[in-house]
């Protein structure tokens, strides 16, 4: 079913007072906080929650903070909770997701740096690469704006279509010569079309729970992707001493270390 950016927001909005008692209530300003306040980080278990634990147990301790995750189950509702107050930072979304909800919802939330690649890419359990790709090939790709606008990108980067700029939705697309039939899904649905669908596009939030490998990738992000996620606040906490700490510890050699050796590829860290 097709879901727009606009309605995701306004329905996570009309759900958020059950997130919210979920999360309990974070530090509202920089000010009513100290190194000893912990803080609440939202993200989706993984990758970012299994990067969050990390952090939690075994390197906040020596920067002199505390780290609770506070988990979520899809993209629509962190956003919110970070605005509302329920939590004091999210780790979940690249920028151009985070753009798009702050135009959407009139919100001011801001990045403090790029964290990790999630890196994207096109599966298939039925093909080895893009070439392989039959002519009328069903192709699944985010109902995302963002995503979906990625997933074009990555297509178009790679040779097999030819999209207008800026272009998120199929009906951006110039030259699609195999004819392929796009499909447009929900993030997390996606990982299930691979069993008819000939190839679908899966953030690695999703493909790892799913258990996909490198094994089925057929085209993939790299290095110099914009589609880092990002370590998000708001506006009174970014020169909060603890976000600062957190975005240290999270792009440390320490963390880079956890990352490569858990997922082996599939997430690129940042240590720049």
């Amino acid at each position: 079913m097709k879901v727009s950016a606009r309605r995701g927001i306004i329905a996570a909005v009309a759900a958020l007072s059950l997130t919210l008692s979920a999360c309990g209530g974070g530090a509202q300003n920089a000010e009513d906080a100290s190194l000893d306040t912990p803080l609440k980080v939202g993200a989706l278990a993984v990758p970012a929650g299994k990067m969050l634990t990390y952090v939690a147990e075994n390197l906040a301790e020596k920067e002199g903070i505390k780290v609770e995750f506070v988990e979520f189950n899809d993209y629509n509702t962190p956003n919110p909770a970070l605005a509302d107050g329920s939590i004091d930072a999210n780790l979940f979304q690249h920028q151009d997701f985070l753009d798009t909800y702050n135009k959407e919802a009139g919100g001011n939330l801001e990045s403090v740096g790029e964290i990790y690649l999630p890196a994207a890419a096109f599966h298939s359990k039925k093909h080895k690469s893009l070439d392989e790709l039959p002519d009328g090939a069903v192709v699944s790709i985010p109902n995302d704006p963002t995503n979906e606008g990625r997933a074009l990108e990555l297509l178009q980067d790679a040779g097999v279509i030819k999209i207008e700029d800026g272009a998120t939705k199929p009906d951006g697309i110039t030259e699609n010569k195999k004819n392929f039939k796009f499909q447009e899904v929900d993030n997390a649905s996606l990982p299930r079309t691979l069993e008819d669908d000939d190839a679908a596009f899966v953030t690695s939030s999703y493909a790892i729970p799913a258990k996909l490998t490198k094994d089925t990738i057929i085209a993939s992000e790299e290095e110099g992707s914009k589609y880092y996620n990002v370590l998000a606040t708001r506006p009174e906490l970014k020169d909060d001493e603890r976000i600062e700490k957190l975005h240290k510890i999270l792009t440390s050699q320490d963390m880079a270390d956890f990352i490569n050796e858990k997922w082996d590829g599939l997430i690129l860290p940042n240590t720049k």
